[in-house]
């Protein structure tokens, strides 16, 4: 029976885990490409629960219809933020990026407020039922969750990898201004990266709300913060590196829970986060980057 226990709390940790990896995927992609922590991340997150919400509520869409268009609305934010906010300031300081990232993060809270209204929307479960092995029982929503991240990780593994809007991904990232020689539009890459990643946050929103069906103004910013915490913890700017800090970061709230920690899991995620800063700074799979002075 213990054994059970412990193995449906892995899955459980790997379910909330690889949710976190997908939305780390987008912190890491952003600040591969230009060094920015889009601290509103997390909120294009809600932007795309509260689509999915009403989508589901008030127009009875089809749930497959419901999460496209909460992926669509997703990108669609993300974008907006990249071309209305972050452009103009490309050559900026990156303390006025980071700055501009905050100030977009408590719009959208706010804003959101304005028009949802501050309280919780709870709606019923999106893939209902669990598969039973044994004394073992595993959500349908925890399988769903870990195939489609999955496949959207291996899908972004392969364009970043094969193709050749991947490869101005990495040109960019490795010397914007010898990208510019070379003929990439860096602006259309830099969009490129945002629309993939706001489009992996939307995904990821599908996949919270189908764990834990309810959504606020606000449900996006410990999310994302706990992001944040992946994907330094696997190495800010590594790909591979947000998929495993994710996952573990999941899991090992999921034990510290299982353990009687249930209230200090928060803390127990910022202390990792601590750790690796004093320790290991460049994460599990980072890579230092030197500066020539």
């Amino acid at each position: 029976m213990q054994l059970s226990l412990l193995l449906t709390q892995f899955i459980n940790g790997l379910q909330t885990g690889s949710i976190y990896a997908l939305v780390a995927l987008g912190y890491s992609m952003v600040y591969g490409i230009i060094l920015l922590l889009n601290f509103a991340h997390g909120d294009v997150i809600m932007i795309g629960a509260y689509s999915l919400f009403y989508a589901l509520v008030q127009f009875h869409f089809h749930p497959i219809v419901a999460a496209i268009l909460a992926v669509l609305s997703s990108t669609v934010v993300g974008l907006l933020i990249q071309q209305i906010a972050y452009r103009p300031l490309l050559n900026a300081p990156r303390l006025s990026l980071l700055i501009t990232a905050i100030g977009m993060s408590f719009l959208l809270q706010n804003g959101a407020q304005i028009l949802f209204g501050a309280d919780a929307k709870s709606l019923g479960p999106l893939v209902p039922g669990a598969l039973h092995l044994g004394n073992t029982s595993i959500s349908y929503a925890a399988i769903v969750t870990l195939l489609v991240s999955v496949l959207s990780m291996v899908a972004l593994t392969l364009l970043v990898s094969r193709t050749k809007r991947g490869q101005a991904m990495r040109a960019v990232s490795e010397d914007m201004d010898a990208a510019r020689l070379m003929g990439i539009d860096v602006n259309r890459t830099i969009a490129f990266t945002f629309l993939i990643g706001s489009a992996l946050a939307g995904i990821g929103a599908v996949l919270y709300v189908s764990s834990y069906p309810q959504v606020s103004p606000t449900m996006g910013s410990m999310l994302g913060l706990k992001a944040f915490v992946a994907a330094v913890l696997g190495g800010i700017g590594s790909l591979p590196g947000a998929m495993v800090g994710g996952l573990l970061i999941g899991v090992l709230e999921v034990l510290a829970s299982a353990v009687g920690l249930s209230v200090w899991k928060d803390a127990v995620v910022f202390a990792i986060l601590i750790l690796v800063l004093l320790f290991k700074p460049d994460g599990i799979m980072g890579v230092t980057r030197r500066e020539k002075v």
